[in-house]
């Protein structure tokens, strides 16, 4: 996905400044791309600890408080997206009559990407939920930075 937004980066350069041809498929191709490659990175390539966080009260209180903050944390996430994630569907899936401008694609299509996010993240926190509830959780592996417990 970096290398074909890099290309039609390069593309839309070329034909803008060298041949005085502004190219519109190209800047739509290029949003596209980053949208889909945050949202998959995000979703997929993201390791828990590599996430950037503001954990100043998190990283000076206790072991049991962490758990606490872990657990709320993953409850409030799984609560907010699960919630979200019916209004997302339909969202996503009625916007089918509608195409982008240059590219000619559905936008259900462009925006599908949200969805496998929402449900990746409901599946990672869930995950987190549960092992933090038997005692294993995420503030271990971030501590470690080796994800092993």
């Amino acid at each position: 996905m970096l290398v074909v937004m890099f290309g039609a980066f390069i593309v839309q350069i070329a034909s803008r400044y060298l041949f005085n041809l502004p190219v519109g498929g190209a800047s739509e191709l290029t949003i596209t791309m980053w949208l889909w490659v945050v949202l998959w990175g995000a979703a997929f390539v993201l390791r828990e600890r590599d996430e950037i966080r503001f954990d100043v009260i998190y990283g000076s209180v206790g072991p049991k408080a962490r758990r606490v903050m872990t657990l709320l944390a993953a409850a409030a996430l799984l609560f907010l997206y699960g919630y979200s994630l019916p209004a997302v569907w339909d969202y996503v899936t009625f916007m089918k009559i509608q195409k982008s401008s240059y590219l000619d694609i559905r936008y259900d299509w462009l925006y599908s990407i949200y969805i496998i996010f929402a449900v990746a993240v409901l599946i990672r926190y869930a995950w987190i939920f549960v092992r933090t509830l038997r005692g294993a959780g995420a503030s271990d592996d971030i501590q470690r930075g080796d994800g092993q417990t």
